[in-house]
């Protein structure tokens, strides 16, 4: 049994030996063209994706929405992240073009692999960017809702006339981490699935130019 596994290995070994090695000249074109598909696609989904959250602002924030924020006391603060938010946005897009362009005209592996760690860096950025907007503004919302609505201010008068006013805020407060969380998690699994296949193939080929530096 041995000895056939032991001829095995030989046989196995011989064809590794005969099978084709390609060049650096033959890998690295292939790896910066896989590459810079990868991050067209990202900085196309960035786009898509704002003109996508921007069209859904567009289309629920009428005259009604934009009243309803006034009588919250939050109107100029959520205009203000608003107008934050698509510029950070924007400005991720342009970094997701940049790099693009950087990774379409490198001319050596060393500055390719240099790209792509400032892409992968880029997006990492870009989710928690998202991910510290949304917190925000459920902690902008939450503000508005409890003291300037008329639901809102019949709860907490209510618990002030039990006397329980310190238990209402404490369950508040961990109900809102609690739903905040969970949302957060939800983001965070979508960003996750639509950018993380793609920076997986990106390792992918970072690890591939690792080892033709070697």
């Amino acid at each position: 049994m041995l000895d056939e596994l032991e001829l095995l290995k030989k046989d196995w070994q011989k064809r590794e030996a005969n099978l084709p090695k390609l060049s650096y000249e033959q890998i690295y074109p292939m790896t910066k063209k896989k590459s810079s598909s990868i991050v067209k696609w990202i900085f196309y989904i960035s786009i898509i994706e704002f003109v996508f959250w921007a069209g859904i602002n567009i289309i629920f924030n009428g005259p009604d929405t934009m009243q309803e924020l006034k009588d919250m006391h939050i109107y100029k603060v959520v205009m203000a992240l608003n107008v934050i938010n698509y510029a950070i946005i924007l400005y991720f897009i342009y970094k997701f073009y940049t790099n693009y362009r950087k990774i379409s005209f490198t001319d050596s592996s060393k500055n390719l692999m240099r790209t792509i760690l400032k892409v992968k860096r880029t997006v990492t950025q870009y989710v928690w960017f998202n991910l510290i907007i949304f917190t925000i503004s459920a902690i902008i919302y939450a503000y508005g809702v409890l003291l300037y609505t008329p639901e809102g201010q019949e709860l907490v008068n209510a618990a002030a006339q039990d006397g329980d006013s310190t238990e209402f805020w404490a369950l508040i407060i961990i109900v809102s981490i609690a739903i905040t969380t969970a949302v957060l998690a939800v983001i965070w699994l979508f960003y996750k699935l639509l950018y993380g296949i793609l920076l997986k193939k990106l390792r992918k080929n970072y690890n591939e130019l690792k080892r033709l530096e070697v």
